[in-house]
């Protein structure tokens, strides 16, 4: 019942807004928006007015810059088979891998050799001697 009382009121509306006769105006907009899709200019899901942020400058390799003074070497046992070294407070052997979280991430450093007062990290190719810190 609902529905057929709404299809007469919608269709007595429509002819009683539609008049022979009448003249039909239009509306003209002001201010019509233009997108031009220039390349590399800005993505159109970007809210507006965000610009995309240009390359990083500095350190343009994968990981941070990580230097001697990124570890604290604390202990270094050296014996007649083994090795060891306290690293940032862990024990290491040589050949061992650790992850150093730096910013947030966690970068891979090989311990290659341990030698007397100081140890050799590997870190992308770059060796890093860091000396024992005494106090």
């Amino acid at each position: 019942m609902k529905p057929l009382l709404l299809a007469i009121c919608l269709t007595g509306l429509l002819l009683t807004s539609v008049r022979a006769g009448e003249k039909v105006t239009t509306i003209e907009l002001k201010h019509k928006s233009v997108f031009d899709a220039a390349p590399n200019e800005r993505d159109p899901f970007w809210p507006i007015g965000w610009k995309k942020p240009g390359p990083k400058v500095g350190n343009t390799g994968v990981g941070p810059d990580l230097t001697a003074h990124s570890f604290s070497l604390t202990s270094v046992t050296m014996g007649l088979d083994q090795r060891f070294a306290i690293l940032n407070g862990k024990p290491m052997q040589e050949g061992q891998k650790f992850g150093l979280q730096f910013g947030g991430q966690i970068y891979e450093v090989t311990l290659r050799t341990i030698e007397d007062g100081q140890v050799i990290l590997v870190y992308q190719d770059n060796e890093i001697v860091v000396p024992l810190r005494r106090k």
